[in-house]
């Protein structure tokens, strides 16, 4: 068995391509309607970016030095707002801290069937909510709000710790050491 290096065996293979060259095929070539071709209507040429471009209005034509046109104080707006007011607060949603949406609080305002508000909060997605009112819309917005801040709150002041004490194991590790 010889031993034969793989990049001459590759290019004597390309070299044994290229010394038997390709026969000539008799495949016909399609043929070309030349006069089918210029009877076809040819579509006028596309303006370029150089060639400035006049477009027609009904509007007449103002320069910047004159007045405008309209009186802005004849403008009207459409009388509906763009965003809903804040008002409603039915559907207004915090989600607390957490590492994983199993463990994560939310708190949801619905309106109920009496027109008054409650505050769902829930512990994951699947939790059954502990509902808190009837409340004020305005009162169960500062509720959800005061609950998300108090729980952010509390898992920074758990998170600090958790790291206060893996450093203070840490520096014990390294004193008996």
């Amino acid at each position: 068995m010889s031993n034969i290096d793989p990049t001459d065996h590759t290019l004597a293979a390309i070299a044994s391509i290229l010394e038997r060259p390709e026969p000539a095929r008799d495949a016909e070539e399609p043929a070309i309607d030349v006069q089918a071709i210029l009877a076809e209507p040819v579509p006028p040429p596309l303006p370029s970016f150089d060639e400035p471009v006049s477009v027609q209005t009904d509007a007449p034509e103002q320069s910047f030095d004159e007045p405008p046109l309209f009186d802005d104080e004849q403008i009207v707006v459409d009388a509906q707002p763009l965003a809903p007011e804040q008002s409603d607060a039915d559907g207004y949603s915090k989600v607390g801290p957490g590492p994983m949406a199993a463990l994560r609080f939310k708190w949801t305002v619905q309106r109920g069937d009496d027109g008054q508000f409650y505050v769902h909060e829930t512990i994951g997605e699947y939790s059954t909510p502990v509902v808190s009112g009837p409340l004020s819309s305005e009162a169960a917005v500062r509720l959800v709000d005061e609950r998300e801040a108090e729980a952010h709150h509390r898992f920074e002041v758990l998170r600090s710790e958790i790291s206060g004490r893996g450093a203070l194991a840490e520096f014990v590790r390294k004193g008996e050491a």
